[in-house]
């Protein structure tokens, strides 16, 4: 049986994922999970949903494969996993920090790039209702599952109609003023966090808006999430950071898988 096909990279971060919500789009990411290797998984928060959890449960066997493969990582490729608490799985909170062995949990971390340091945070200790208010941000996420669980019935008509997947979620946050200026503050309070810490910019996740830009001086990322826009932060080995959607990610590893099909090696012929 030949060897799996997969794709490298120095550092793979992703966020968002909720793990435990019908929501969560758990086959793409696993099928990601099992097609890339990285030195450093950075897992940005929100990877399990507590909320969720607690209220109604939704944990299957796929979510549990999703454990294993990075387990898998961990002990078949040497890969140092990082895991950040978010404010959905807040419940690590009380036992942070913990490291064993090349897992780390923590609240926050720097990254060492070729480019310079990056603070990497979920990003919830800057939303006012997250952090201060949680019985009002569990009732706006029950309100947003609403939400995910109208776009999911949606896209199962755009799926029978031939159409592409479509975040009614993400149209709306790209359109309300009041959405539009949350975001825009979210990424000052970050900017002035990193510049305090001394790091030439920041990853973050929590708000499921993927970014690659300046905000002043500092470099700005956010890893987007696994619910709607399907995105994950790749660094790769020149430095060089890509936010990376699921449809890219296919479009790269068919190309990979095609060329190790159709490529032969070359015999040289030697005088016996």
């Amino acid at each position: 049986m030949s060897k799996r096909t997969t794709l490298q990279s120095k550092t793979v971060i992703l966020s968002d994922i909720h793990l435990g919500t019908p929501e969560c789009r758990i086959d793409e990411i696993n099928h990601f999970l099992s097609h890339v290797r990285c030195e450093r998984l950075i897992l940005n928060g929100d990877i399990i949903d507590g909320w969720s959890l607690l209220r109604k449960g939704g944990w299957n066997s796929r979510h549990t494969r999703f454990v294993r493969l990075v387990l898998k990582q961990m002990e078949k490729s040497d890969t140092h996993v990082i895991y950040l608490r978010g404010n959905h799985d807040d419940l690590l909170a009380g036992v942070l920090p913990v490291r064993v062995h090349t897992l780390r949990l923590e609240e926050d971390c720097v990254l060492e790039t070729k480019g310079g340091r990056y603070l990497v945070v979920h990003g919830d200790v800057f939303d006012v209702v997250t952090s201060r208010h949680r019985y009002l941000a569990v009732l706006g996420a029950i309100g947003y599952q609403g939400l995910l669980q109208l776009n999911r019935l949606y896209n199962r008509y755009r799926t029978w109609r031939g159409q592409e997947y479509f975040s009614l979620s993400q149209a709306i946050k790209a359109r309300v003023k009041d959405a539009v200026n949350y975001i825009g503050s979210y990424e000052t309070q970050l900017q002035a966090l990193a510049r305090n810490r001394g790091c030439v910019g920041v990853i973050c996740g929590h708000i499921h808006s993927p970014a690659d830009k300046k905000v002043g001086d500092i470099h700005y990322l956010n890893s987007g999430d696994s619910v709607e826009s399907m995105t994950a932060l790749v660094e790769h080995n020149d430095g060089r950071f890509e936010v990376l959607t699921y449809v890219e990610f296919r479009r790269r590893l068919q190309a990979a898988q095609d060329y190790r099909r159709f490529s032969r090696p070359t015999i040289a012929l030697v005088p016996a």
